[in-house]
């Protein structure tokens, strides 16, 4: 276990062990970065993460305890895994937590074993169900399952979206008792967009460049289109290269800025007019909630929590999984329409300010530790400064 970061001669009131599979930038490395530095004076965090990346990175600025465990990898390996079992109880043993606070599926599958051969109390929260709608039956028919079992040992779960309670509560995974939701959200500093500036309008969508994420779809309709426009694709990932050839192939490559993985999202983000999300499955994705921070108007499939965020026909445009139609005509309407893309932008950026800011999310998060604490007689958080 990495010293860096220790706690002090002050001991916090609540130890919580975090852990989470992959180390690079995704939703749910900047949800727990932003858990670390919004509650790191209030509760006394351990971080264990298979890999090193971005959330280790951020850990050792915020100063937080953090352990590599490469044995606990995404991929299914009976060996590996029983490694990193073996290795989350020695984890426990030496950090003493409170309680375990698992994220992703790996990690939230053997923490939470991990946590229950200890006798501690634990929380995962579901960023995405790994049998949510729009995936395949054949990895449903194991997922549900698995995570029924997994759901026996958990005390509470943390959904990012009402409408993952749903598919959670639906499939039996976890009762209504069990499940607390608490939206995403993000830092509220940020530079600002002009969606209705002159000029050629420029699209962005964030994503990685793999499933759930659907960027086949938005080239085929961005293909379709019956006005000008620049889309900006923001990200990489093993699809680009098939990616690169569709646009080719329909005529629309040289209207394309392939922009990589980035660290200044939020720029990319000021410079463009329309913001889009194309996918065939979503938790309640951080990327949206950056748009509509940036003061873009939205366009995105109408899939997992995505509608609990964007207002349809006032903070953006929803359209149905899949529908090439639905979303080409949604394209056009907001590329020819300005003063569309600037009351839907104001109108996003004011609902992001109100309801998705990290702090909320923060202090929802310390609510379900305290109100969970009560019930087991832990420590409390602190008190914030």
């Amino acid at each position: 276990m990495s010293t860096s970061g220790s706690s002090g001669a002050n001991p916090r009131p609540l130890r919580v062990l975090l852990v989470i599979t992959r180390g690079e930038r995704g939703g749910a490395q900047v949800h727990v970065r932003d858990l670390l530095a919004g509650l790191k004076h209030r509760v006394d965090y351990h971080l264990i993460v298979g890999e090193t990346g971005f959330v280790t990175e951020e850990a050792d600025r915020l100063g937080v305890p953090c352990e590599v465990m490469p044995s606990l990898q995404r991929a299914v390996s009976p060996r590996t895994d029983a490694r990193a079992l073996r290795a989350l109880v020695r984890a426990i043993d030496a950090v003493k937590p409170h309680l375990v606070h698992t994220h992703s599926t790996k990690a939230g599958l053997l923490g939470r074993l991990a946590a229950r051969i200890r006798g501690v109390p634990v929380i995962h929260t579901a960023h995405a169900w790994s049998f949510s709608d729009g995936l395949s039956w054949k990895r449903r028919s194991w997922a549900i399952p698995v995570e029924w079992l997994a759901g026996r040992i958990t005390d509470r779960f943390i959904t990012v979206s009402e409408a993952d309670k749903e598919v959670g509560t639906r499939w039996s995974v976890a009762t209504d008792a069990q499940v607390r939701v608490v939206h995403n959200g993000v830092g509220s500093a940020a530079p600002r967009a002009e969606p209705a500036a002159e000029g050629t309008p420029r699209i962005v969508m964030v994503a990685r460049m793999a499933p759930p994420k659907d960027h086949t779809l938005l080239l085929e309709a961005l293909s379709a289109v019956q006005h000008p426009f620049v889309l900006r694709l923001v990200g990489d990932g093993p699809d680009r290269h098939t990616l690169e050839r569709q646009a080719k192939a329909l005529g629309i490559h040289d209207q394309i800025e392939w922009m990589g993985t980035r660290s200044d999202v939020a720029d990319q983000l000021a410079a463009s007019q329309v913001f889009a999300l194309v996918s065939r499955q979503e938790g309640f994705p951080l990327a949206i909630l950056e748009g509509m921070r940036a003061g873009l108007p939205v366009i995105a499939s109408d899939v997992g929590g995505i509608r609990e965020a964007v207002d349809h026909g006032r903070t953006g445009l929803l359209v149905p999984r899949g529908d090439l139609g639905a979303l080409t005509e949604a394209l056009d309407q907001m590329l020819s329409n300005p003063s569309l893309r600037s009351r839907h932008g104001a109108a996003g950026r004011r609902e992001f300010t109100s309801r998705f800011s990290s702090e909320r999310m923060c202090q929802a998060t310390a609510a379900v530790y305290a109100a969970l604490g009560r019930e087991r007689g832990l420590p409390l958080p602190g008190s914030d400064r």
